[in-house]
């Protein structure tokens, strides 16, 4: 990897043709996620290690986690004022800032990653990032999807509509706005304290993210009904960069930010993929008591009804809203037709 790192580098200076500046950037960023957290701690360890060996030590970066900085959805405001220079987050945690912001990360029945990317990279997708993160001083880079992500941990199972209303669960942004929508009571409790919280009845359901980050957050013992999910299909990640920082770098301290940034995203897809497959067989063999269990067609129909009621009414008062969400139904409508006669018919074939 270091020499990876090293030719990479070499690549870099080559390509932009100007002199060093000769000075050392120190930068502060700050983490949604604790460093101990699955994959998405190691991710930003290694944006460091990164950006620091390829620029030879011209970038220094310190990072912060919850535990210091005491806001873990307050990534936006603190890279948006300048507090810190850059921040590691998911996008639609800010959805109550800017309701934009959401269509990042993920959208309840929305795009597979592989479809959001696509959308993303050569769709129209960063373009119209930058016309909402602009106006917030940030610059943002993808720092990679955790992929598709399970319905939630339940302590009963969910055979109607019905079910859900008064049901109180912990879900966060837009997913957690449709639950509301069709009668559950919606309640954002830090990741420490929810299993705490579910064990105690404080709430009676969690949707966190897959096996992966879950098993170890022990859910299972409390909750042994575990849903496919609805709500993030894909559940792309986030580097801001305060732009007024970000615009006085050199060129190449520019292109190297970029890098590391894009090399995480690969690394973090492939690993949460990776270990969701491991816990995933773990799961299976040492914990049977847990009943993998999909939403029922009525309940799903009205997730999807609620979820398109509050895009539509959203997009009414928004024009910029109304644009990202008309390019992504539009791109999905293409999109889905391709993955449903590629991967979807391939994994239907070949799995008989």
């Amino acid at each position: 990897m270091r020499k990876i790192l090293a030719i990479l580098m070499a690549m870099l200076v080559s390509t932009f043709a100007f002199a060093n500046d000769g000075k050392k950037h120190k930068l502060k960023l700050a983490s949604t996620w604790e460093g101990t957290t699955p994959v998405l701690g190691d991710a930003v360890k290694n944006f460091k290690t990164y950006v620091e060996d390829m620029s030879g030590g011209r970038i220094e970066i310190r990072i912060d986690y919850p535990s210091k900085h005491k806001s873990s959805f307050g990534i936006l405001d603190f890279v948006k004022s300048g507090q810190y220079d850059l921040g590691y987050t998911a996008s639609y945690y800010y959805k109550g800032k800017d309701p934009k912001t959401m269509f990042f990360t993920a959208l309840p029945f929305g795009m597979t990653p592989a479809e959001l990317h696509a959308w993303y990279e050569f769709g129209g997708g960063k373009e119209l990032e930058a016309k909402v993160y602009d106006k917030h001083n940030i610059k943002v880079f993808s720092a990679g999807d955790t992929g598709t992500q399970m319905g939630g941990w339940f302590k009963k199972e969910i055979k109607s509509v019905d079910d859900l209303k008064g049901l109180k669960v912990r879900i966060p942004g837009f997913g957690g706005e449709v639950m509301a929508k069709i009668g559950s009571i919606i309640n954002t409790i830090p990741t420490g304290e929810l299993y705490m919280a579910l064990e105690m009845g404080t709430i009676d359901a969690v949707e966190w993210v897959s096996p992966a980050f879950d098993m170890g957050l022990g859910f299972h013992k409390v909750a042994k009904y575990y849903y496919t999910g609805w709500q993030e299909p894909s559940a792309q990640t986030q580097f801001f960069v305060n732009k007024k920082v970000y615009q006085k770098l050199p060129d190449d301290l520019k292109a190297i930010i970029e890098t590391a940034s894009s090399r995480v995203a690969s690394e973090l897809y492939a690993k949460a993929y990776f270990d969701n497959i491991n816990f995933w067989s773990k799961m299976k063999s040492e914990f049977p008591g847990i009943e993998i269990k999909s939403f029922p067609d009525d309940v799903m129909a009205a997730l999807k009804n609620a979820a398109n009621e509050i895009l539509d009414q959203e997009a009414a008062k928004d024009p910029l809203f109304k644009e990202i969400l008309d390019s992504q139904r539009s791109f999905l409508a293409k999109a889905r037709e391709w993955t449903k006669i590629s991967e979807f018919a391939y994994i239907q074939k070949a799995s008989k």
